[in-house]
């Protein structure tokens, strides 16, 4: 038996890994894949990655800056329905000098084995079992295991941070899909994208014809890009939706877009993946278990960014199992704390983006605030300030802000 089974070993598997890796505790992590292996997303790897890598593992954050396998972004290009851009810069005019970018984009299949290999790295007594799928968890008194089906694995406590189609949420914390706070979004990569931003900035396109979803490309190393389009499961079903139809569509004829992808190619197939959104808390513990990153629903509803939550969770999650041991305590009601810890620690920005989110339903309004931050570089430095500060960031949610907006203050 161990001591922990993490199910997952993906960025919040592999953080919580790291995170464990001076316990002391027999700790096993195991994976239903193979790495390197692909998973479907946007690749973008925000600011709380840097932080977090800094604050955990001075080390691994130094191996991802000499990371060939990624490209730094300095920067968000948000498109109204208008077709008006705004560039948001991730550099302030209060932190000029900055020698790294603070945000990277990188594939999935890169970025995800790079912090696997750091977590066996650094946690030397750590077992690991690759091509693992558990199909079965439960909880006695004494144990949690988690069966393939063949085999059986046991421990005393289980950190969940198996995705989005997570055992564990579904048949311990009893989570299903709730489409009003659950995303669906295809992905494709292509080569030959033109006329990116000469800092790699990120691009969200908010098009008309698809609000209240939106479009990205991201630049990606070596001329590639991720391109995708997403939309909240409620509406994606209201209207009937076919987003690798519409992906398909908008690069082959969109006005603003068709002329960038003359020349480009489709690497592979277009890939289609869900996104539980943090739009809502949910009980992410219980008698023997946490739940991490997608497992326990943290993305985040208005920029469909997982990895960095996930990451904080997964730091989370090994401290108040460490706790566990300390006490000898490993019920529902003390692991409570780790529910209470990461909504602490998250959910005023989640909150606060699924107010975002919903600023989409009003086309006009994000017309509105484009044009006028385009003509005014005080309110331009203000949408810069909240990527550092979520106070700053809560403007966006009060009808102050846009009657300032209007007044031109």
């Amino acid at each position: 038996m161990y001591d922990i089974l993490i199910l997952g070993a993906g960025p919040g598997g592999a953080t919580a890994a790291i995170a464990l890796a001076t316990s002391g505790l027999k700790v096993a992590m195991v994976d239903k894949a193979t790495f390197p292996r692909d998973k479907v997303c946007g690749d973008a790897l925000s600011g709380k990655v840097v932080s977090l890598l800094k604050y955990l593992s001075p080390e691994s954050l130094q191996q991802l800056y000499d990371f060939p396998e990624k490209l730094g972004s300095w920067g968000i290009r948000f498109f109204a329905p208008n077709g008006e851009a705004l560039d948001v810069p991730f550099k302030s005019a209060r932190n000029p000098q900055m020698e790294h970018a603070p945000g990277f984009i990188s594939r999935r299949m890169d970025f995800d084995d790079f912090l696997f290999k750091e977590a066996k790295r650094q946690h030397v007594g750590l077992e690991v079992l690759e091509g693992f799928q558990g199909k079965k968890v439960v909880v006695d008194t004494n144990k949690v295991m988690v069966s393939d089906g063949q085999k059986e694995l046991t421990a005393k406590l289980l950190l969940a941070a198996d995705g989005a189609h997570s055992i564990a949420a579904k048949q311990l914390a009893g989570i299903t899909m709730d489409r009003a706070h659950h995303s669906a979004a295809v992905r494709a990569y292509y080569t030959g994208v033109t006329d990116f931003h000469e800092e790699d900035f990120i691009e969200l396109h908010f098009l008309k014809d698809l609000l209240p979803g939106y479009f990205w490309v991201f630049p990606l190393p070596n001329g590639s890009a991720n391109v995708g389009l997403g939309m909240l499961s409620k509406d994606l079903r209201r209207t009937k939706t076919d987003l690798r139809a519409n992906l398909q569509k908008v690069v082959a004829t969109h006005p603003a877009l068709k002329h960038r992808f003359k020349d480009a190619q489709l690497e592979g197939v277009i890939s289609g993946f869900g996104l539980p959104l943090g739009s809502k808390k949910r009980e992410i513990s219980g008698d023997r278990f946490m739940l991490i990153g997608d497992a326990a629903s943290l993305i985040d509803p208005f920029s469909g960014e997982g990895i960095g939550n996930a990451m904080i969770s997964g730091r989370i999650a090994a401290q108040h199992a460490m706790k566990c041991f300390e006490t000898g305590d490993f019920s529902a009601e003390f692991l409570k704390t780790y529910d209470e810890a990461i909504y602490k620690k998250l959910w005023a920005e989640l909150n606060l983006s699924h107010k975002m989110q919903r600023l989409v339903n009003f086309p006009s309004l994000f017309n509105f605030v484009v044009r006028r931050a385009n003509r005014n570089s005080a309110i331009r430095d203000l949408l810069t300030m909240m990527f550092e500060e979520l106070d700053i960031r809560k403007e966006l949610s009060k009808p102050s802000f846009y009657w300032r907006l209007i007044r031109g203050r």
